[in-house]
């Protein structure tokens, strides 16, 4: 609770590059036991291939992919915690110089707003000039702060989709469209087998909120009963990793639903992780 700016800012570098060059144990786990059970060939050998991937990135502090993402953060506020100007300070330094370690594609575009929109301003050299998203801020019950860095790769922002649902009173009807939505995802997305990330909200912020919040509390080994029936579903498409087939379209699915309004509409995010993602790392201060 007393960290310094320098620690602060260390701690934050070290995590970013934890969260782009590394899989959780859970993550892990959930590899082995889908590569065991796959039975197309060409399938488990992308599975297998994937794993060793991850352990040579974790081995040599290496990024996972290519694209080695942007940073979202989610910051965990517990009892008579404060956070303070300095210490948002000190994490956007520490993401800054996490992202000159990794080190991070340089994919920051310079210039106004129009040049940032038409990439007319050029690429920022600097790695760190990939500014993190804004900060997403939640209470946690423990007396600590705690952030959680995850590095956003940009096909599934490119195959992910917030759109309203008509719910008709049935939940079952909103489970119809994530798992349409996804099946269009991840047979469009390429580098499959895929992490769901579900966010249902009363808002297309807050629903948003929800999904990336999904990827920070979501464990492989523990499955509600409506993840484990979107993952079933999907992968009865038959698309497999990288399309070539098989039984592993997606590891798993991560949903957090939020706060619901008396409508009869539901906002959901659906974002259809990469086979490197969701890439996490936490800390706390």
């Amino acid at each position: 609770m007393n960290r310094t700016y320098e620690e602060i800012t260390a701690l934050v570098r070290d995590t970013l590059v934890e969260a782009g060059s590394t899989f959780r144990p859970d993550k892990k786990e959930a590899y082995k036991r889908a590569i065991e059970k796959e039975r197309n060939e060409k399938a488990k050998w992308v599975l297998e291939t994937i794993l060793a991937n991850a352990e040579a990135a974790e081995n040599n502090q290496s990024p996972l992919c290519d694209d080695t993402g942007i940073p979202h953060l989610v910051l965990e506020v517990g009892d008579d915690c404060a956070v303070t100007g300095k210490m948002l300070d000190a994490i956007k330094e520490g993401v800054a110089q996490g992202l000159r370690k990794l080190p991070g594609r340089p994919m920051g575009i310079m210039g106004d707003d129009s040049h940032r929109i038409d990439q007319s301003g050029g690429l920022n050299p600097d790695s760190a000039g990939v500014e993190p998203a804004p900060i997403l801020l939640r209470r946690c019950k423990d007396n600590v702060i705690r952030l959680h860095i995850l590095m956003f790769g940009g096909g599934p922002a490119i195959r992910g989709k917030t759109y309203r649902v008509f719910h008709k009173h049935n939940t079952q009807v909103v489970l119809d469209e994530i798992v349409k939505w996804a099946t269009e995802g991840v047979a469009q997305l390429g580098c499959s087998p895929c992490t769901l990330a579900v966010g249902v909200g009363r808002s297309h912020f807050e629903a948003t909120s929800m999904m990336l919040q999904a990827q920070v509390d979501g464990r492989y080994g523990v499955q509600s009963e409506m993840e484990t029936e979107i993952t079933r579903r999907v992968n009865e498409a038959n698309i497999g990793p990288l399309g070539l087939h098989g039984d592993t379209s997606v590891i798993a699915t991560f949903m957090k639903v939020g706060p619901q309004r008396a409508s009869g509409v539901r906002i959901v995010c659906v974002r259809p992780t990469c086979c490197f993602e969701p890439r996490i790392a936490t800390i706390e201060f």
